[in-house]
């Protein structure tokens, strides 16, 4: 199984802090497929991290130990996360959650890791809803 990570599981997972640490540790754990993300979720994973020089590199080596890998936009996504933005302006979507559905529809996956559960059940891939884990 392929699947997306998003922003809250990755701090989560990084920050012993986070209320859903436990959770994301036991589930990294058993988890078995192959994980992808973006950079927008990059990004935002870092901010939240509030400067902590460990924790922003524990964030990195989920990349360079090759934990997640990281997609980069492309222009024909660019495009597409610009259209999704238009079109879920009434929730509103934000670039990080369109760069996840761009992905999606890139690797297809329907599988994202994420707490945002109320975005991710409208967002849809080809039609089809988001499997939300954990």
């Amino acid at each position: 199984m392929n699947a997306i990570l998003d922003t809250g599981p990755w701090v989560a997972l990084i920050d012993r802090s986070e209320s859903k640490h436990d959770i994301c540790v036991q589930w990294l754990k058993h988890y078995s497929g192959k994980l992808y993300s973006t950079e927008a979720v990059l990004t935002e994973v870092l901010y939240l991290l509030n400067f902590s020089i460990k924790a922003q590199t524990a964030a990195i080596d989920f990349v360079l130990k090759s934990v997640v890998e990281i997609i980069p936009s492309s222009f024909e996504s660019l495009k597409k996360a610009k259209n999704l933005i238009k079109k879920y302006s009434d929730l509103p979507m934000d670039y990080a959650d369109a760069t996840i559905v761009c992905l999606a529809m890139d690797i297809g996956t329907h599988d994202i890791i994420t707490f945002d559960q109320k975005d991710f059940n409208i967002y849809r891939v080809k039609k089809k809803p988001f499997v939300i884990i954990p």
